[in-house]
């Protein structure tokens, strides 16, 4: 009998600090959704790893930030509750600044939990010199709350082979809790409506796709031919948000619809036929009984 380990690990940090694409490039897959804008990871989100005897369980988690919609506030919720029940914490760190309020908070309740934690200063390849990391190193490992503070970079592929061998040191012996071949426990729907949702971050003003929400109504393949149809509703706050989406003979929605069909092709590896429909909820991201609706947990 195998010797299994495994190891729950929750990952942490203000928006835009790189946690989605840490995960990614540990998963050497895309699962959760990168953009440069605050906010776009919005519920948690698994990843599994299996390397030899150990499984690795990840889950990113939205930035933390000072909420201004009861969808800001259930997204706080969901970053601090994610802490509960894990082994490990791992919270990204900017190379420079001071730690704000809301990552203080966050600092509070791992202290709090007396969880294992490791800070990781992400984005070392911006950092100027040597003392710039050492005194940010200092700062943070003076929090008294980490075991350790390492380095990354994320877009240079650097510091996260060591940063992998420092998480499986904490591994316990136990169960693998899903396939060795797992790579997330989202369902396939959820994953194809961020990739929807993630091409609207990327193609639209600022404002507008944060007051979008994507859902799949359809996804049914095709009885004897590798070919989905898939039905995606894009939800937004105004009827003014709802032309800007859909832009001039339909151009915006075409281009957005385009670009996420080739990337759910690459994630289903299948032929899509990619329906984009959009519609009208008023200010969704306010009302609990629309976020109820929506899966978004208030807990």
């Amino acid at each position: 009998m195998q010797n299994t380990k495994s190891i729950f690990v929750a990952i942490v940090g203000k928006p835009n600090v790189g946690k989605s694409s840490l995960m990614n490039l540990i998963l050497g897959e895309k699962i959760a959704i990168v953009t440069r804008k605050p906010q776009t990871t919005r519920t948690s989100i698994t990843g599994v790893l299996t390397k030899g005897e150990t499984q690795f369980v990840f889950m990113d988690t939205p930035g933390i930030h000072t909420p201004r919609t009861k969808l800001g506030e259930r997204m706080i919720k969901t970053s601090h509750n994610a802490i509960a029940d894990v082994d490990l914490v791992v919270m990204l760190f900017e190379p420079y600044g001071e730690i704000g309020e809301a990552e203080k908070a966050l600092i509070e309740n791992i202290s709090g939990r007396s969880l294992p934690a490791l800070a990781v200063i992400n984005k070392n390849d911006t950092i100027k010199s040597r003392r710039d990391a050492r005194r940010q190193k200092e700062y943070i490992m003076g929090l008294g709350v980490f075991d350790d503070v390492l380095f990354t970079s994320v877009r240079e592929n650097d510091g996260v082979d060591r940063l992998m061998e420092k998480i499986e040191s904490y591994a316990a012996p136990g169960p693998h809790y899903f396939d060795d071949d797992a790579i997330t426990n989202q369902p396939e729907k959820v994953i194809v409506a961020e990739i929807v949702r993630e091409k609207l971050l990327l193609n639209m003003r600022d404002e507008i796709p944060h007051g979008t929400n994507v859902e799949v109504e359809a996804f049914k393949e095709r009885a004897g031919r590798k070919i989905i149809d898939i039905s995606v509703v894009i939800y937004c706050e105004k009827k003014s948000h709802k032309g800007m989406i859909i832009g001039k003979q339909g151009a915006m929605l075409k281009k957005i619809a385009s670009r996420a069909r080739v990337d759910i092709e690459a994630f289903l590896d299948a032929k899509v036929n990619l329906q984009c429909w959009v519609k009208v909820k008023e200010d969704w991201r306010d009302s609990n009984y629309i976020l109820n609706d929506f899966g978004f947990k208030d807990e």
